[in-house]
């Protein structure tokens, strides 16, 4: 069965974020039709009315004033930006991208490089990186750390919550958790120039057994990452498929965060620290 557009996006959350952006979605929704709904009521209820043909219909051409009026006009609007401001002052600061979630398992850290044109993975912990393809336990907290080695660019999994951008020379934090197995599409959500379009990839949610099996086959199939290898990688151009590498060259994150701070025509950190 094919699965419907809103079932993958911010309407369908999987994830503690992605349902607390979508309550807030919700709310600030029902709080503005609260006025919508009204006052599309009543200008039709008004137009109805004052009709030609209304001979109860009362014209009053020397009315100028009225303290009630004025209080219900001005009350209303201001009621709603109250509850509005209220809700995202509260939800920016539960949902800031750099809190870590509540939970009882620790989070497990994942470095995300955003390249032309696709996305680079690496599990500093667990020594192997993937490209294109996100896969992590179901119900771990994740800790994100994301840059850029090429342009500036927006990371987001519609389902999981919280689009963030991945720049050069810096470095975001995203804490994101998915709750249940599946997959979840990824993307980057911002223009950046040509092949931008084809930046996606897929956040896997397994089990645990699941999770330990694809990190067992990555680390007996995958080939090494070195500089090399990220130097091809870093190449304009869309992977074919999803790669996993079963070893990773030490800090090539904080390499590749340097290499690109680096002024033109300098050589690359990646090739001086692993040379």
């Amino acid at each position: 069965m094919q699965t419907s557009d809103w079932q993958q996006g911010v309407l369908d959350p999987h994830g503690p974020v992605a349902a607390a952006e979508h309550t807030i979605l919700v709310n600030a929704t029902v709080i503005m039709l609260a006025v919508i709904v009204p006052v599309i009521v009543l200008t039709l209820a008004f137009a109805w009315w004052f009709r030609a043909g209304n001979r109860w219909a009362r014209r009053d051409p020397d009315w100028a004033y009225s303290g009630a009026v004025e209080v219900t006009v001005w009350s209303i609007p201001a009621l709603v930006v109250l509850f509005l401001g209220g809700i995202a002052w509260i939800g920016s600061h539960d949902l800031d991208p750099a809190r870590p979630l509540a939970s009882g398992a620790p989070p497990m850290n994942v470095q995300v490089v955003s390249l032309d044109w696709k996305w680079l993975f690496i599990y500093p912990d667990l020594g192997v990186a993937s490209v294109n393809r996100l896969v992590v336990p179901a119900g771990t907290p994740l800790r994100l750390q994301l840059t850029s080695a090429t342009v500036m660019n927006s990371f987001f999994v519609p389902q999981l919550g919280s689009q963030i951008y991945a720049m050069a020379g810096m470095t975001t934090t995203l804490h994101l958790q998915a709750d249940e197995p599946g997959r979840y599409s990824g993307m980057s959500a911002m223009f950046s120039g040509d092949g931008f379009s084809d930046m996606r990839f897929e956040a896997v949610a397994v089990p645990q057994a699941q999770f330990a099996h694809w990190l067992s086959d990555a680390r007996a199939g995958g080939a090494t990452l070195d500089a090399a290898a990220y130097a091809d990688l870093a190449r304009p151009g869309v992977a074919a498929s999803p790669l996993a590498f079963g070893r990773v060259a030490p800090d090539l994150f904080r390499t590749i965060l340097s290499a690109s701070t680096k002024p033109a025509g300098a050589a690359s950190a990646p090739e001086m620290a692993m040379e």
